[in-house]
C-alpha cells in the first residue's frame, strides 16, 4: 500500500519572536527554517524560529526520524571547544510528492523532491471528458510511480488545473477551457490511487511554489497564469488570498480594451477568450505564420526571430497588461510573476507586459521553474501540506 499523508491546517508564527518552550506549529517553523537556510545548525534555528533550544532539539529529532531532514557531514576543520555543531538540511532522498497537471492539450505527471525539484515527468494526451481524464490518472499513476519513485515514500498526489478550484472540497468548480463544472476530483481519485489527493488551481499552486522554493520576497505577490486558462493568485506576507469558496483571482472575464471577441459567458472582449493559447495559434494559422494550430510551432517560429510570430506573442502580452492594470493599481504588488509560454522561452518579451501595466523596473518577472513549471505546480499542493504540518505525516505500508 502506498504511503499516506494526513494534514492538519496550521499557521506558522512569525520568526524573530522571543524564544518560547513550544507551540503547535513549532515543527513547521523548524522545517521551514531548514528549507530556507539549510544546512542550518540548531542554534541558528533557535534564532530563526524563536523556539527554545529544547523545543528545537525535540522537533529536529522528530523530523529526522520521519526522514524529512538529515544531518549532512560537516567539512573537515580543526577541533573546536564545546559540543559539535551538527547542521540539518532537507532530506531530498527519502520522500517524493506526485502530481498531475490537467491542461487542455495534455496531462503532465510529475514527481518532485522536498525542495520542489522535479525528479521525473511524463506527458499524455488529455481525454475529452472529466471522467475519462480521472480514470486515466488512476490507471497510469501506479506505473509512473513504479518507473520513477524507486522505493521512495510517496507523500500524496496533487491534481492541479486552471479555473475556479475549491481545494477544501477537492472540486474543480469551473474550468471553462476544459468544459469542467463541479468535478469532484478528490472523491473520484482518493480510493483509486490509495494516496491523499490535494486539488488546487494552478495559479495558486505556482504562487505557493514561488513562496516555498522561488525567488520572491515576503511582500505582496501577484501570480498571473496565461495559457488556455487565464488565472491569478494574490499573496501577502506568504499568505494566499482565498475569497469565497476560493474564488479570489478569477480574472478570466476582465474586459480587454479594444477586444470584441465573443465570450461563452455572453459578453465580448473577456480576457481569457482574447488571449488564450488556442485563439493565438488559430490567428497564427490564419495569418500564415504556422501551417497548423500548434503552440510549440508558433513558439519555435518566434524563437527563430519570425517577426509575425513575435508580434503575436507581444500583442497577447499587451492585452493581458491592459486588462490587469486596474487590478494591479489597486493591489500595488511588490512582484508580478508571469507564467506564460512565450516568456518562458523569450523572457525579453516581459517588457511588453511591464510597459502596459506601468510597473517599476524589475516588478514583472518570469517564474522560477522554467520548463518544469507545470510539473512543479502539480506536486506543490502535497509539498505545501507537508511544510504546513510536518507532524501530520503518517506513512502506512510501502510503495507498491
Amino acid at each position: 500500500m502506498l504511503p499516506a499523508l494526513v494534514a492538519r491546517p496550521v499557521v506558522a508564527g512569525p520568526p524573530g519572536s522571543p524564544a518560547v518552550a513550544d507551540r503547535p506549529d513549532g515543527a513547521a517553523a523548524v522545517l521551514r527554517a531548514v528549507l530556507d537556510g539549510g544546512p542550518l545548525g540548531r542554534t541558528a534555528i533557535v534564532g530563526e524560529t524563536g523556539l527554545s533550544a529544547a523545543a528545537v532539539s525535540r522537533y529536529s529529532a522528530d523530523l529526522l526520524a520521519m526522514g524529512l531532514v538529515w544531518q549532512p557531514p560537516e567539512p573537515a576543520q580543526p577541533p573546536r571547544p564545546g559540543r559539535p555543531r551538527i547542521p540539518l538540511d532537507i532530506n531530498t532522498s527519502h520522500h517524493v510528492a506526485a502530481g498531475v497537471h490537467v491542461a487542455l492539450p495534455r496531462l503532465t505527471f510529475s514527481l518532485t523532491d522536498l525542495r520542489g525539484r522535479v525528479v521525473a515527468s511524463e506527458h499524455l494526451p488529455r481525454a475529452e471528458h472529466s471522467g475519462a481524464v480521472l480514470a486515466e490518472v488512476a490507471a497510469r499513476l501506479p506505473g509512473f510511480l513504479r518507473r520513477h519513485a524507486h522505493g521512495r515514500s510517496v507523500l500524496g498526489l496533487g491534481v492541479v488545473t486552471g479555473g475556479w478550484v475549491d481545494p477544501d472540497a477537492g472540486v474543480v468548480v469551473e474550468n471553462a477551457a476544459l468544459g469542467w463544472r463541479n468535478v469532484p476530483v478528490r472523491d473520484a481519485l482518493r480510493r483509486a490511487v490509495r494516496l491523499p489527493v490535494h486539488v488546487e488551481g494552478h495559479a495558486r499552486a505556482l504562487a505557493r511554489a514561488e513562496m516555498l522554493f522561488g525567488r520572491v520576497g515576503e511582500g505582496v505577490l501577484v501570480h498571473l497564469f496565461v495559457g488556455n486558462a487565464v488565472d491569478a493568485a494574490i499573496a501577502s506576507g506568504g499568505v494566499l488570498l482565498q475569497g469565497r469558496r476560493y474564488g479570489a483571482g478569477g480574472i478570466a472575464h476582465l474586459p480587454v480594451p479594444g477586444s470584441a471577441l465573443p465570450c461563452p459567458c455572453g459578453r465580448t472582449g473577456c480576457l481569457q477568450v482574447s488571449v488564450a493559447d488556442r485563439g493565438m495559434v488559430e490567428r497564427a494559422v490564419a495569418e500564415g505564420v504556422v501551417p497548423r494550430p500548434d503552440l510549440q510551432s508558433l513558439l519555435r517560429a518566434a524563437g527563430r526571430g519570425d517577426a509575425r510570430a513575435v508580434e503575436l506573442c507581444r500583442a497577447r502580452l499587451r492585452m493581458v497588461g491592459r486588462a490587469v492594470r486596474p487590478m494591479l493599481e489597486v493591489i500595488s504588488p511588490d512582484a508580478v510573476v508571469l507564467t506564460e509560454a512565450a516568456t518562458l522561452q523569450l523572457p525579453e518579451l516581459l517588457g511588453e507586459l511591464s510597459r502596459e501595466i506601468g510597473g517599476a523596473e524589475g516588478l514583472v518577472r518570469v517564474g522560477s521553474f522554467g520548463p518544469d513549471t507545470l510539473a512543479v505546480a502539480a506536486a506543490v499542493p502535497v509539498l505545501a501540506a507537508v511544510y504546513r504540518d510536518p507532524l501530520g505525516l503518517r506513512t502506512v505500508g510501502g510503495a507498491r
